[in-house]
């Protein structure tokens, strides 16, 4: 397969670039700063230079053109503010949706986040909630177009070594959290599952193996 990543140089992305390398697809990883290629080169997969706030629709529809999958890993990452996360994590996914469907491209994976889908708490900082509504937006965009996507919703982040071992369902399941291993290898899974397409998923760390997991999606 050829695969498009957005958000290219994020650690889920990197782990997945190379988990997907090592078994033969071929990667195309969307960075904006030159000086992140080598470490995109060093997964295995090819530097595209794209920067979602600034370049053109018909750059993106190029990049993604040929492919068989595109990844939404993009974000707008900590220490970002408020509007932000509505440039990034929001219109980022949409000009993606948009350069997937102009380019015949149907199969789209997105990286959202547990608590995407519901009202903020009272008590969130305006970040956080500006980051879950922009989560929210870009799911329902998502969902709306005639795609075959996945929204995979992670629990809390780690940096732990990944065990292979998840709880993976339709919402809600227990908050929980995750290595960032585990989220990159589900993933490489999910892309080649036709039981997951259409489907909104969260994910934490659990007892079963990945592979069985996913062949439970009904």
């Amino acid at each position: 397969m050829r695969i498009v990543i957005a958000g290219g140089h994020g650690k889920i992305a990197l782990l997945l670039a190379q988990l997907l390398t090592r078994r033969g697809d071929q990667v195309h990883a969307l960075i904006r700063d030159p000086a992140q290629a080598a470490d995109i080169a060093a997964t295995g997969g090819v530097p595209v230079i794209y920067d979602m706030e600034r370049d053109t629709p018909a750059e993106l529809a190029a990049a993604v053109a040929g492919s068989d999958a595109v990844v939404f890993a993009a974000g707008a990452g900590p220490g970002s503010g408020a509007a932000r996360k509505y440039t990034v994590d929001l219109n980022g996914s949409v000009q993606l949706a948009d350069a997937a469907e102009q380019a015949g491209v149907a199969r789209f994976v997105q990286i959202s986040t547990m608590g995407a889908g519901q009202t903020p708490p009272p008590d969130a900082d305006e970040v956080w909630a500006a980051y879950l509504d922009a989560k929210t937006l870009a799911e329902t965009d998502l969902t709306r177009r005639e795609l075959d996507w996945t929204i995979l919703r992670p629990g809390m982040l780690t940096d732990a070594a990944g065990n292979g071992l998840i709880t993976l369902g339709p919402p809600p399941i227990p908050r929980a959290s995750v290595p960032r291993a585990d989220v990159a290898a589900t993933l490489a899974s999910v892309l080649v599952a036709d039981n997951t397409i259409r489907r909104t998923l969260e994910l934490v760390s659990g007892e079963q193996t990945i592979e069985s997991a996913i062949a439970d999606i009904r």
